[in-house]
């Protein structure tokens, strides 16, 4: 799985499993890109950029330039943010990066985004996403919020939701240009904000934590985004995979009657 020259732009490369796919993609070869609010370790070359602010998207996608053969949409709030901040960054900004994206990529490109485990539950929420997924306007997060009674803890559920079913809906936009569209959902992952999951979350986290064997670790999740960054994952269109050390089948499993 080499990606010898491959241009790889990667979100949140900063800090946690932003940083280690950085690693891992330099370890395969890619030239890489790396796109935060902080300054990134060991990309190729480095833009700032606040996903929260429209104006900054775009000069960020300008920046990032052309011939990019993947794109790796990892930055991201947990739910210790207000909501809106939350919903802007890992919704609506990682969405008009990735529009703003769309012409400087290769044909053939991939994209991969960050889930996670707590968009399991998309299908019951399937009201809020789909007004999450019509909503444009930056400045009227707040009263979206608002109206559809989203708190911070609910924020970040709801972002990875919307995220998740954005994802299968865009399985086949790109498709004459070979460019596909898939997401990685990891369950709970020891990285700095992991603390952040536990106080808002409390009971639930803990219960989660207490049936897995261990949280997850970047680098248990870098490896599988880069594959999908890969030709070797071509095939693989609007999935959603997770990796979690087998949450996603005990929660499935339960939500079902079988365990």
């Amino acid at each position: 799985m080499r990606l010898l020259k491959t241009k790889v732009v990667v979100t949140g490369a900063a800090s946690g499993i932003g940083a280690e796919t950085v690693r891992e993609l330099k370890r395969e070869g890619a030239t890489v890109v790396g796109v935060d609010r902080n300054p990134a370790e060991g990309v190729d070359h480095f833009v700032r950029a606040d996903l929260s602010d429209p104006a900054s998207i775009a000069h960020a996608a300008a920046a990032v330039g052309g011939g990019i053969d993947a794109l790796c949409n990892i930055a991201g709030l947990p739910p210790t943010r207000s909501a809106a901040a939350v919903l802007r960054v890992n919704f609506l900004g990682l969405r008009a990066f990735t529009e703003a994206m769309i012409g400087q990529m290769n044909n053939g490109a991939s994209i991969v985004n960050l889930a996670s485990l707590a968009g399991l539950g998309w299908a019951q929420a399937a009201d809020t996403v789909r007004a999450l997924m019509a909503l444009r306007a930056f400045p009227e997060v707040e009263q979206f919020c608002e109206d559809h009674h989203v708190d911070d803890a609910r924020s970040y559920f709801l972002s990875k939701e919307a995220l998740i079913v954005w994802t299968m809906l865009n399985r086949w936009t790109w498709r004459d240009r070979g460019i596909r569209m898939n997401c990685v959902s990891p369950g709970p992952v020891q990285t700095p904000i992991l603390a952040d999951f536990i106080q808002t979350l409390g009971a639930r986290a803990e219960e989660d934590m207490k049936v897995m064997d261990r949280p997850g670790t970047p680098q248990d999740i870098a490896p599988v985004v880069t594959f999908l960054c890969s030709s070797q994952s071509a095939w693989i269109r609007g999935a959603n995979i997770p990796c979690d050390g087998g949450m996603y089948a005990h929660v499935l499993t339960q939500m079902h009657g079988f365990a």
